[in-house]
Formats: structure tokens, C-alpha cells, sequence
């Protein structure tokens, strides 16, 4: 096993893509007009929109190869490693608590979950077993997880129906949030972070530590891609055969769903890591760099930059509303509208990016 001397630029791209793409489809100029791939699928199914959180926790279990496998060859004290799984862990929920109560901070009204408290679980438990674990048995875990919730989810009858069903708010996911989640949910009667659902969002985590444990080999650059690419499309291909028995669902994070967006994530960063660190293109990829260096920060500012430009009026109009209508009557069709404001927002959070990147300033929860 062989150990980075610098951070592995691709997946600092990758990263910054997805939080891009997450910031373009999280803050449109109108709610109204969106492209359809732009929109989450409301139920079975696969949109742009789908990839962009299973990606970024695929990110995060190939963080966790890179950062723990020095610190466990140099048989530092595990005790030490928990703490800071678990500090780390703990601060990124908070943070994900921040904006759930922004801006009024409600806390009667308060919600448990979302995406960063995914997030904060994942790594905490995917960190917890990458410390404990070989990648076979990492392997393993992550298989009899899919198994076990696809069996779960399918043949055990929610007790309130007396019937299997895997439709919105009446599968057994929705009836465990209903028992035990507290706080309010996102749906009103189920969340799509809840959970049952989080057992395979930890498998995602999971397929990206196995990659990551691949970049640590000693195989030669050109053999890791070709193996990501392999692995990438196989993950994809089964997991759509399993699609037709168990469908894709981001809101169940069904095992289907796992393997397809684990398969096109394992190849995007095949494809970059060939790119940017064997070819060394940088300047197409540059954009994503800037971004993944600080990922979360930019997506803690896109929240806060929002809820500013929201204020902002123009003629008695939000600044996205007004730049929308604007681009609108000149001629743009609303959808397209909407993603260019989209876009501009997302240049705007690039300069705090930019700034920090600039700075050598990377800013770690």
C-alpha cells in the first residue's frame, strides 16, 4: 500500500463538481420552472438531481481511505482516531442543524435530518468500521446490507397496513420514521433521510472506501483506472438488473439505487483521476478543485448567500425572481431562465472559493 504525498486532485474535483451541481439544483431562479433532470424524481427513478448526494458520500468513503490508512499503518492510538471521527462527526451535524433552523430558528418546528446529517452519520460509521476492518470484510458488509434491506423493505408488511407496499409514505421506512424519528419530517409523515434509509446510504460511503483503498495500491495509475472503470460499470449494470425487481429510489435509497449511482461515481473518478493526475488537465477541471477544497464551506455559504439574495429586492422582487422575469421577457424560455440564474449563483459562491483556495486555506469541520 502506498501513501499520497499530496492530495489526490481528482477527487478534490469530483467533489467540487458535485457540490456545483448540488448548489444548481438546489437554489434554481424559480421553483416553477425547472428542468425536469434538474428536479429530484418524485418517485421511482433516476435524474441528474439523484446523483449528486449518493456521489458526494461515495466522496466521502474515499476520504476516509485516504486519511486513515497512514494513521492505522503507523498503528497510531485508535482511541485518538474515535475522537476525532467523532468530534468531526458531531460538528458537521451541528452545522446541518444551523441551516435546518435558519432563519428563524424555530426549534418547535424543528427537523432532525437532512443532508448533512446524513453526511455526519455516514462517515462516522462508515470511519468506524474503515478502522476496524479489512476491504473484503468492508466488501461484505456492504453486500449483506443491500441484501438485507432489499429483503426488508420487500417482504416484511408495515404493521399499520398489514402489507408490503413501497410507495410514498406507505413502506416500512415511512412507518419506522413515523415510530421512532423525532422532530418534523420532510414529507410530513416520512423523510427521505430517515431511518431505515440510512443502512444503505452507509453502503454508498462504504463503495467509496473500497475505491479508495484501490488508490492506495501499488497497481500502476493506468491499471487503477482501468479497474475503476470496470468496477464502475459493472456496479452500474447490476444494479439496474436489480432495478426491475427492487426499483430505483433515491427517497428509499433502495439497493439498486446504491449500486447504479456507486457504479457511475466509481467511473466519474476514474475518468478525472485520469484527466487531472496522470494526464495533469487541470484547466477544464480547475473549477471543481477550487470548489472540493472546501466543499462543505461553499455549501454552508450557498444556504447563507441564498437566504440573503432572497431579501434582496428588486421592484418589490427577490433578486432571483426579478433576474428570472428579466431574462424572460427578453426572450430566454423560463426553464433556461431559471438555470442560468442557477448558474450565476453558483459563480457567485466560486469567489469565496476562489479566495480561500487562493490562500491555501482549507477549512476543515
Amino acid at each position: 500500500m502506498i501513501y499520497p504525498a499530496s492530495r489526490l486532485v481528482s477527487l478534490d474535483a469530483l467533489r467540487g463538481f458535485t457540490i456545483a451541481a448540488m448548489i444548481v439544483a438546489n437554489f434554481p431562479g424559480s421553483e416553477q420552472y425547472v428542468f425536469f433532470t434538474l428536479r429530484h424524481t418524485k418517485w421511482n427513478g433516476l435524474s441528474f438531481t439523484d446523483l449528486i448526494a449518493p456521489i458526494f458520500l461515495f466522496v466521502v468513503g474515499v476520504s476516509i481511505a485516504l486519511a486513515y490508512a497512514r494513521p492505522l499503518a503507523e498503528q497510531q492510538p485508535k482511541g485518538v482516531l474515535y475522537r476525532k471521527i467523532v468530534v468531526r462527526s458531531l460538528k458537521i451535524f451541528a452545522v446541518g442543524m444551523f441551516l435546518n433552523l435558519m432563519p428563524d430558528f424555530d426549534i418547535t418546528s424543528i427537523r432532525w435530518t437532512g443532508t448533512l446529517h446524513r453526511i455526519a452519520i455516514v462517515f462516522l460509521v462508515c470511519a468506524s468500521v474503515y478502522l476496524n476492518t479489512t476491504w473484503k470484510q468492508q466488501a461484505w458488509i456492504g453486500a449483506v446490507t443491500l441484501v438485507a434491506y432489499w429483503l426488508a423493505m420487500t417482504l416484511i408488511p408495515t404493521p399499520d397496513s398489514g402489507s408490503v407496499m413501497l410507495e410514498p409514505g406507505q413502506n416500512l421506512a415511512a412507518w419506522l420514521d413515523r415510530q421512532y424519528l423525532p422532530g418534523r419530517m420532510w414529507q410530513g409523515t416520512w423523510d427521505p433521510e430517515g431511518i431505515l434509509s440510512t443502512f444503505p446510504a452507509i453502503v454508498t460511503g462504504i463503495t467509496g472506501m473500497l475505491a479508495g483503498q484501490l488508490m492506495l495500491t501499488d497497481k500502476p495509475p493506468l491499471e487503477k483506472v482501468a479497474c475503476l472503470m470496470t468496477a464502475g460499470l459493472f456496479a452500474a449494470i447490476a444494479g439496474y438488473f436489480w432495478g426491475l425487481v427492487f426499483p430505483l429510489n433515491e427517497n428509499l435509497w433502495t439497493s439498486s439505487f446504491v449500486l447504479v449511482t456507486s457504479g457511475f461515481a466509481t467511473m466519474l473518478l476514474g475518468a478525472l483521476y485520469f484527466l487531472v493526475d496522470i494526464s495533469g488537465y487541470i484547466d477544464g477541471t480547475k473549477p471543481g478543485i477550487l470548489f472540493g477544497a472546501n466543499a462543505i464551506t461553499v455549501y454552508v455559504l450557498a444556504d447563507v448567500f441564498a437566504l440573503l439574495f432572497y431579501r434582496f429586492n428588486i421592484g418589490g422582487k427577490s433578486l432571483n425572481e426579478w433576474g428570472v422575469n428579466t431574462l424572460i421577457q427578453v426572450g430566454f424560455l423560463p426553464e433556461l431562465a431559471s438555470l442560468l440564474y442557477a448558474l450565476f449563483f453558483v459563480g457567485i459562491n466560486f469567489i469565496p472559493a476562489y479566495v480561500l483556495y487562493r490562500k491555501r486555506i482549507f477549512v476543515k469541520l
